[in-house]
C-alpha cells in the first residue's frame, strides 16, 4: 500500500489531471478544447484565431498551454464535424490526462478564468453533459417530430455558447459509438441529435444547465460572469460581392408556373442581376428555359447537372458564383452577397446548410438543396471534371453532389444562415440572433409575409409597408 501511495504521489503532477487530487479550482491542463472548425480557408482562419486567444489567456493566467484541437484536422475523415465519429479518438488521446472536453464553435469566445471556476463545481468522476439549453416550442420536422406530446421537455445545447463533456461520459459514449451508432442515417440538427444520443432514452444523462455558458455578444456589459460569449452572429468580411458575381438558377416545372414563380418575382427576383428559370417546358412569359431534361417528381439530379454544365460553359455568364434554388425557396440575395465576401472564389467552395448521411460509417456530407446551394465556379469545374453524375434522373441532386464532393476531397461548408425548412421549424432565439439568408417551403405559411419579416432589412420593410398603404388608398 505504501508503494502505491508513493507511486501516486510521484505521478500526480505529471501524469494525472489536477482535479483528481484536489477540490481546488480546475486548471487549464484539465481541459481539452475542441473547436468545431471547417476545412475552408476562411473558417480555418477563424478557428486559428480562437485557438490563439485561448493560448494567450492561459499565458496570462500563468498556466500551461491547453490542448486545442481543430476538429477538421483531427483526422482525414470529413465526417468528424458530426462529433460522434470523432469521439473515440478524442477520448483515447486526451482523456488520459484531461478531465473535460469543451466544444466551441468558431465564433465562441471563452473567459478562461470563469470557465475553470464553472468546471470546478462538478465532480469529475461522474458523467456530465453541460451547456446552455435550447427547447422546441412545438414538434418540428428537423427533429423528426421528437417528443411530439411535449417538445419543450427535452433540452439540447446551444453549440455557439459552447458545451462540455466530462471524460467519464466522453469515454463511455465513445465506446458505445463503436457498437451502437445513431438510429437515423441522417445528420440534420447536430446539437439536438447529440443530446438525444447521450440521453439514450433516459439511460444516460440529460443536459445540465450552465447559466455561465452565454449566448450574448461579448461586447455587452452584462456578460461579466459568463464563461463563454459569442464573438459575432455574422462576420464582416469587407465588401459584399457584386450583384453580377452571382448567377441564380431557379428549378421549377410547369405545374408551379402559376403559383410559386410569381412569388419569386414578387419577393427576391429583383435583387438578382442574372437569373434563369429552368423548367420542363419553354414559357416565354416567365421566361423559362427547357434544358431537354424531363421533369421528375423528386430528386432532379439530371436537371441540376444540366444547370452545372450550362454554368460551366461560360456561354451564359462568367460569374464566379452559382446559386441553385428551388422555386419555393425564399432567399435574401443581398445577405448572400455579404456572406460570399468571406470566401475566395478561386477555391472550390460549396456552401449552404450542411446535412450528413451515414456519417457513423464513412458516409458523406451535402448541402441540402431547399435552403439553396452555392458553388464557386472552381467547385463546379471540379465536380464536372471529376466524372460525377446521376445514377438516375430523379436521384437526389444535393446528396449526389455531396457524394461527389466527398469523393473528390472537396469541402462541404456549413452556414447556419441557410435553412431547409420554414422559420417556425427552428428555435426562435436562434433565428432572433441571425440575419437569415434563406428558408424553404410554402406549406402553411404566407411566403410574402415570411420574406418581408425574416429576409429583408428594416428600411425595406418600411418601404414595402408605405407602398402597400398607397395601393390600398
Amino acid at each position: 500500500m505504501k508503494n502505491v501511495l508513493t507511486l501516486l504521489g510521484t505521478m500526480s503532477k505529471k501524469n494525472f489531471p489536477h482535479s483528481l487530487f484536489s477540490s481546488s479550482m480546475a486548471e487549464v491542463r484539465d481541459v481539452v478544447f475542441v473547436i468545431q472548425s471547417q476545412k475552408n480557408s476562411y473558417h480555418t482562419h477563424r478557428a486559428e484565431q480562437r485557438r490563439t486567444e485561448l493560448l494567450h489567456q492561459a499565458q496570462t493566467l500563468n498556466q500551461s498551454s491547453p490542448d486545442v484541437v481543430l476538429l477538421h484536422k483531427l483526422s482525414d475523415y470529413d465526417g468528424n464535424w458530426s462529433i460522434l465519429p470523432a469521439l473515440p479518438r478524442l477520448a483515447s488521446q486526451y482523456c488520459l490526462t484531461s478531465l473535460w472536453i469543451v466544444f466551441l464553435e468558431e465564433e465562441t469566445n471563452v473567459n478562461l478564468h470563469n470557465l475553470l471556476q464553472v468546471l470546478s463545481k462538478f465532480n469529475t468522476r461522474k458523467e456530465w453533459f453541460l451547456g446552455r439549453p435550447l427547447h422546441d416550442d412545438e414538434p418540428t420536422i428537423i427533429h423528426h417530430y421528437a417528443f411530439s406530446e411535449d417538445p419543450y421537455s427535452f433540452s439540447y445545447p446551444d453549440f455557439m455558447a459552447g458545451w462540455a463533456l466530462s471524460c467519464p461520459l466522453a469515454k463511455r459514449t465513445a465506446e458505445r459509438v463503436n457498437y451502437e451508432p445513431p438510429k437515423s442515417d441522417f445528420t440534420i440538427d447536430l446539437q439536438h441529435e447529440i443530446a438525444l444520443y447521450i440521453w439514450e432514452e433516459g439511460r444516460g444523462p440529460a443536459l445540465t444547465v450552465v447559466n455561465e455558458f452565454c449566448s450574448e455578444l461579448q461586447s455587452l456589459s452584462s456578460t461579466g460572469n459568463c464563461a463563454t460569449t459569442i464573438n459575432t452572429y455574422l462576420s464582416a468580411c469587407g465588401n459584399p460581392v457584386q450583384k453580377e458575381d452571382v448567377f441564380v438558377a431557379v428549378k421549377t416545372c410547369q405545374r408551379f408556373h402559376g403559383d410559386r414563380v410569381p412569388l419569386v418575382k414578387q419577393t427576391w427576383e429583383k435583387d438578382a442581376a442574372s437569373l434563369e428559370y429552368y423548367s420542363d417546358i419553354t414559357d416565354p412569359y416567365i421566361p423559362t428555359i427547357h434544358l431537354g431534361v424531363p421533369n421528375t417528381e423528386r430528386g432532379h439530379c439530371a436537371k441540376t447537372f444540366a444547370i452545372l454544365k450550362r454554368f460551366a460553359s461560360g456561354a451564359v455568364t462568367q460569374a464566379p458564383w452559382l446559386l441553385i434554388v428551388d422555386d419555393d425557396t425564399l432567399i435574401s440575395l443581398p445577405r448572400l452577397r455579404r456572406l460570399l465576401g468571406c470566401y475566395d472564389p478561386n477555391e472550390a467552395v460549396s456552401v449552404g446548410e450542411r446535412y450528413g448521411y451515414g456519417l457513423s460509417r464513412d458516409g458523406y456530407s451535402y448541402i441540402t438543396g431547399g435552403g439553396g446551394m452555392v458553388f464557386s465556379r472552381v467547385a463546379v469545374q471540379n465536380i464536372l471534371a471529376g466524372g460525377c453524375g446521376c445514377r438516375s434522373s430523379d436521384a437526389p441532386d444535393d446528396m449526389v453532389l455531396g457524394m461527389c464532393l466527398t469523393t473528390l476531397g472537396l469541402p462541404v461548408t456549413h452556414s447556419p444562415l441557410f435553412h431547409q425548412a420554414r422559420p417556425q421549424d427552428y428555435v426562435k432565439e436562434l433565428l432572433a440572433r441571425q440575419s437569415p439568408i434563406s428558408f424553404h417551403k410554402h406549406w402553411k405559411i404566407n411566403p410574402v409575409a415570411v420574406y418581408q419579416h425574416w429576409l429583408t432589412e428594416p428600411n425595406q420593410r418600411r418601404a414595402h409597408s408605405l407602398t402597400k398603404t398607397r395601393e390600398e388608398l
